[in-house]
C-alpha cells in the first residue's frame, strides 16, 4: 500500500509518498481503507524528529482517520465490512490503509460526511479527556482555550459551550478571534489584548477555572494570574519551546494545579476508555448539531508537504485533513 512516509526528518519536503507493506490484522484489529486523514501539530513534531512514534506503531504520521471497514479480527464483534468509521491512532494514518485495535474506533456522527470524520478523533479525544475527565469542567465553571483557532481549540470552545460553561479563546488576529467567537468563545486577540487582564476584567476578578494551554513557555506564569481558586491548568504541548518559569507561591495561594498529558504514548486500555467517553459524552453533541467538525483545507496525498506548510504557517483556522479516498 501508498503511505506518506519520513525517509528522514526535516522540512515538509521530506514528505515521500512510497510502498510500505500493510500491516497484518490481529484478532482484535480492525482494517480501514482510508478516506481522510488529519494533520495535526504532533505530526509536524515527529517531521521534525522531535517526537517519535511509540513502540509498535507504524513510523509514518497520522493519528486519525476515517473510512470504511475492509477487514476484521476474528474478536471483533462490534464492526463489520462496509461500516463508515474514524479512528484515532497511536501512528500511521497518513497511508490507504490502516490497522487499529477495535476499541479506538467509532462510528461515523450522524450528519457528519465520511471525510470530516477525519477531523474528529484526536481532537475530541484530547479535549474530552484533558478539560472534562482530568480537569472535570462543569458548567458552572469558567474555561480558556489558548489557540483558539485551531483544531483543539475549534472542538474545545464546542464542547465547553454546548455545556454550559462560560468560554474564553486566544488567538492571533482578528479574523481569528472572529472564529472563535462564532463557536461560542468570547475572543482575545493576544497580539493585541492581555488576556489575563480580560479575563479577570470579565469574570470580575475571580479568573477562569480551567485553562486548556498548548504554548507552554511564560503563558504558565501568566494562566495562573488568570486562575480561580481551585483551577486546573491542563497543559498538553510547549508549542513556544520555551522553559517555563512561575511563582509556585501564586500557585499555591489558587490552590491550583497544573498537570501536563499526552495521548498516543498512553497504554491501550486508557486510550480505550477515553474512547468509550467521547461515543458517549461527545457524540451525541455532535449528532445534535451541538458541535461540529471545522475542516479549514483538504489536500491529496501528493500534496502532503503543502498540508505541512499551511499548518505550520499558522494561517489555518480547524482541521487540515488529508483525503485518500
Amino acid at each position: 500500500m501508498r503511505a506518506i512516509t519520513l525517509p528522514r526528518f526535516g522540512d515538509p519536503s521530506v514528505l515521500t509518498i512510497a510502498d510500505v507493506i500493510e500491516p497484518p490484522v490481529g484478532p482484535s484489529d480492525v482494517r480501514i481503507d482510508v478516506v481522510g486523514a488529519g494533520v495535526n501539530g504532533a505530526d509536524i513534531s515527529q517531521r521534525r524528529g522531535n517526537y517519535p512514534p511509540p513502540s509498535g506503531a507504524p513510523l509514518w504520521p497520522g493519528l486519525e482517520v476515517s473510512g470504511i471497514v475492509s477487514a476484521t479480527g476474528d474478536d471483533v464483534s462490534e464492526w463489520r465490512v462496509g461500516d463508515e468509521v474514524c479512528a484515532l491512532l497511536p501512528g500511521g494514518g497518513y497511508a490507504e490503509r490502516v490497522v487499529v485495535d477495535q476499541s479506538l474506533v467509532l462510528p461515523v456522527p450522524a450528519g457528519v460526511s465520511l471525510l470530516d470524520a477525519a477531523a474528529l478523533p484526536e481532537v475530541a479525544a484530547t479535549v474530552w479527556s484533558n478539560v472534562f475527565m482530568s480537569a472535570e469542567l462543569v458548567s458552572t465553571e469558567a474555561f480558556l482555550a489558548h489557540g483558539g483557532s485551531s483544531g483543539i481549540g475549534a472542538m474545545a470552545i464546542q464542547i465547553a459551550a454546548a455545556r454550559g460553561s462560560r468560554v474564553f479563546a486566544t488567538a492571533g488576529s482578528a479574523e481569528k478571534v472572529a472564529f472563535a467567537e462564532r463557536l461560542g468563545a468570547i475572543g482575545i486577540n493576544y497580539r493585541e489584548q492581555d488576556f489575563v487582564e480580560v479575563v479577570n476584567y470579565e469574570m470580575g476578578g475571580t479568573g477562569v477555572d480551567v485553562i486548556l494551554d498548548m504554548v507552554g513557555g511564560d503563558y504558565i506564569g501568566r494562566d495562573i494570574r488568570a486562575l480561580a481558586v481551585g483551577g486546573r491548568i491542563m497543559v498538553i504541548a510547549n508549542q513556544s519551546g520555551d522553559t517555563s518559569s512561575f511563582n509556585v507561591g501564586s500557585l499555591m495561594a489558587k490552590r491550583g494545579r497544573i498537570w501536563a498529558t499526552t495521548l498516543r504514548a498512553r497504554p491501550l486500555a486508557e486510550r480505550a476508555a477515553i474512547i468509550a467517553s467521547v461515543r458517549e459524552s461527545v457524540w451525541p453533541l455532535i449528532e445534535q448539531g451541538l458541535v461540529k467538525p471545522t475542516v479549514d483545507s483538504v489536500f491529496t496525498p501528493d500534496e502532503a508537504a503543502d498540508a505541512h506548510r499551511r499548518m505550520e504557517s499558522s494561517a489555518h483556522m480547524g482541521k487540515i485533513l488529508l483525503q485518500f479516498g
